[in-house]
């Protein structure tokens, strides 16, 4: 995948182009930059006990890569069959971190939360 062009510099800035890709709940993937996903890393890993099938999730499928000199990364296969992912893909920023999508798997969720009513925690959000 190549990384677009308005966060190729901001990547190779913020973490000499190191990111670390794993499975997201909502069917994508999360791409973070390496110190992003140290601090998630973190996080899950003091999850309770009772979490352990989600750490399993996020840590056991977690894989480092580098951005190459054309600004590209290899997303594993094991990891693009998890997200649905073929051809066509999205990538979303997210603050800290990315979210990968399939474009059309992305297409739909985006149109099944459009179609259910605002969430009581965004019902006083100002836009």
């Amino acid at each position: 995948m190549a990384i677009p062009s308005r966060h190729r510099d901001v990547l190779q800035a913020l973490c000499s182009g190191q990111l670390t890709i794993t499975k997201h709940p909502d069917g994508c993937l999360m791409v973070f930059p390496r110190s992003a996903w140290e601090t998630f890393r973190d996080k899950v890993a003091g999850l309770p006990m009772s979490a352990s099938g989600w750490k399993r999730i996020f840590l056991g499928n977690a894989m480092d890569v580098d951005m190459d000199g054309a600004a590209r990364v290899l997303v594993s296969p094991e990891l693009r069959t998890s997200a649905g992912i073929s051809k066509d893909v999205m990538l979303l920023g997210m603050g800290s971190h990315f979210e990968l999508w399939d474009a059309e798997r992305y297409a739909a969720h985006e149109a099944a939360v459009m179609a259910q009513a605002m969430p009581e925690a965004l019902q006083d959000f100002t836009f």
